[in-house]
């Protein structure tokens, strides 16, 4: 087979069979499908196996629970083709994905391809323009593009990727943000990535998923991983170090966002430090192109009082 499919599955049993279904109707039909039971405790295991049965192309593995990073790697580990790609299960892809990411890599010689992600909320599905434009980069300027985010996006699950490349790149096991921690290592080893400028990936939004929850302490890797791939920029791509810098900037106010109701006092130190390096950056947050004017408005709130902020973001 020429693509390999991870898909790490976590108590999904509600949305499983519509992330799994939206596989197997690809018009791509050359490929393996590894369902990665991570410990599920409802009944997505037992989904998982009655797929397998109908369709020789999956293979499930039950392991214990480890979280995402850890079913990733698994599957990473076990996986055959030349070429890999992820899904959550709770999305869904369009019918002809796969196609479109396999024709974008293989007609450029490209390392990686990606498509658009459509945010989907409250199960409506935005309207989106659909294109056949195929943007090819250079690695630098993918890099930039995923730093500022417009049209690619960091996320593991609208990419195909040369399997080669996470010959020694694996997920951080017991973090969040695994996406940002991995893309520059990624990155760093293409020489070309091609864009779908199509949205054909739907990233369903819920309660209760890994980024949708209330703020823990693992909410600080956001931006462990930013200021790690500002590290690896800095030294090695001086040419988008803008960029690294502002989403850097970009993770403190994600996690900042996230403090509005704190009681344990590590917590309430560390939030100011976090105000008080975005108020050192207000210059840079000011004259940045890539910060919308609701942000810049916030980082007015925020040199005026913090307290102040916190009802503003609270409001939203």
């Amino acid at each position: 087979m020429k693509i390999s499919i991870v898909m790490p599955v976590y108590n999904v049993s509600e949305y499983l069979p519509k992330a799994i279904d939206s596989v197997l109707k690809q018009t791509f039909k050359d490929f393996e499908l590894l369902l990665i039971d991570d410990g599920s405790k409802d009944d997505s295991g037992k989904i998982c196996d009655e797929y397998a049965k109908k369709d020789s192309r999956i293979t499930v593995f039950h392991k214990e629970n480890g979280g995402l990073s850890s079913a990733r790697n698994y599957g990473i580990e076990h996986a055959k083709a030349e070429f890999i790609g992820f899904i959550d299960s709770d999305d869904f892809i369009s019918e002809n994905m796969y196609e479109r990411l396999y024709d974008a890599i293989t007609s450029n010689s490209a390392d990686m391809s990606m498509c658009r992600v459509l945010d989907c909320y409250g199960g409506v599905i935005p309207k989106f323009e659909s294109s056949d434009k195929v943007e090819v980069y250079t690695r630098e300027e993918a890099m930039k593009e995923i730093l500022i985010a417009e049209k690619a996006s960091v996320w593991a699950v609208n990419k195909l990727y040369k399997k080669s490349l996470f010959d020694n790149v694996r997920y951080p096991v017991g973090k969040i943000t695994e996406d940002g921690f991995v893309i520059l290592d990624l990155l760093s080893q293409c020489s070309r990535v091609v864009l779908v400028n199509d949205a054909v990936y739907y990233y369903i939004h819920r309660e209760n998923s890994i980024t949708t929850t209330k703020f823990s302490a693992k909410n600080y890797n956001t931006i462990e991983a930013w200021e790690r791939n500002y590290e690896i920029v800095k030294e090695n791509f001086p040419s988008v170090e803008y960029e690294a810098k502002m989403r850097v900037i970009w993770a403190y106010f994600n996690v900042l966002d996230k403090m509005i109701d704190l009681s344990d006092p590590e917590d309430i130190k560390k939030r100011r430090e976090i105000i008080k390096y975005l108020r050192s950056n207000f210059s840079f947050i000011m004259k940045c192109p890539y910060f919308h004017k609701s942000r810049k408005l916030s980082a007015v709130v925020l040199m005026v009082s913090g307290g102040l902020y916190r009802k503003l973001i609270a409001f939203k």
